[in-house]
């Protein structure tokens, strides 16, 4: 899904680690969710991140990319206020964020957990699902409706009455996704989703992130799969030590040598077979588009 060059992207609001704590956030266009100048220290003196700003615009599907350590959780779980904030400001549709308007965030900005075991509390996956909205207020029949279409969403429906327990990793990951879906969020936040999947069940998870993605739900996708990452996402966003070292669409950062190894990463697979064919001029980044530049 690259969608052209860094220079076609506005510079105005864009991720970066130069922050000035005493100007508000600017953008273009109003982000779905925006943080400004974060910074958050853990307990034991770590530093998880340190002036980053970050910002996801509508209808946009962003990689979060780096090795580990690299800060990608702790700014994934700053999104919709899973962490308190230490320093920085946290914006959700132009709204910034306190604790006394918390839930906005954790309506509007779903999470889907890489352990999906660790996200469903209940007996059966209807009554999973279910749990959100009700926690939100809305009447069990509400809140079953709701259940009932997020699942239909993604062909999960047959998955109602069963043990959540019982099931195997990808349906387990399907289920975690309904949960968020029922919240009717505008951003879905997915830490590693294809962990721990086999090949027939990733295509599935794939296929469930298109169908957001044509749903026009922003995403953010932290992933250690560089392949994945180039063929799902819109912009990448490149973290190291805490930082934000990189941002721009996938042909402009999976060609940028000194980036990728500032952040401990390796170029997708494509890109790695386009140099030694001597393709890459064309930059493609995926195995379609190699074949495409091949054929040419």
């Amino acid at each position: 899904m690259s969608t052209g060059t860094a220079e076609e992207r506005p510079v105005k609001g864009a991720d970066s680690t130069d922050c000035a704590h005493d100007h508000p956030l600017e953008f273009e266009t109003e982000p779905l969710v925006a943080l400004h100048c974060l910074s958050h220290t853990y307990p034991d003196g770590t530093s998880g991140v340190h002036d980053v700003s970050f910002a996801l615009q509508p209808n946009e599907t962003v990689g979060l990319i780096g090795g580990n350590g690299a800060g990608k959780s702790t700014l994934m779980e700053h999104l919709n206020g899973l962490l308190d904030l230490q320093e920085g400001e946290l914006r959700v549709s132009g709204t910034s964020i306190g604790p006394e308007n918390i839930d906005l965030a954790r309506r509007e900005v779903g999470f889907v957990f890489q352990d999906a075991d660790s996200q469903i509390v209940a007996p059966t996956v209807i009554e999973d699902v279910m749990f959100g909205p009700l926690n939100y207020g809305l009447s069990r029949e509400a809140a079953r409706e709701a259940a009932e279409q997020a699942l239909d969403r993604l062909d999960a429906g047959h998955l109602a009455d069963r043990v959540p327990h019982h099931l195997s990793g990808g349906e387990m990951r399907l289920v975690s996704i309904a949960g968020v879906l029922a919240m009717d969020p505008s951003v879905i936040v997915m830490d590693e989703p294809l962990a721990g999947l086999d090949p027939a069940r990733e295509q599935r998870v794939r296929q469930v992130i298109e169908t957001l993605q044509e749903d026009q739900i922003g995403l953010v996708i932290a992933t250690h799969d560089v392949d994945f990452a180039g063929d799902v996402s819109d912009r990448l966003v490149v973290m190291a030590d805490g930082d934000i070292v990189g941002s721009g669409p996938p042909a402009s950062v999976f060609y940028d040598d000194d980036l990728l190894e500032r952040a401990n990463l390796r170029p997708p697979t494509a890109v790695r077979v386009a140099r030694r064919l001597g393709r890459a001029d064309e930059r493609p980044i995926t195995e379609s588009e190699l074949v495409e530049s091949i054929e040419d």
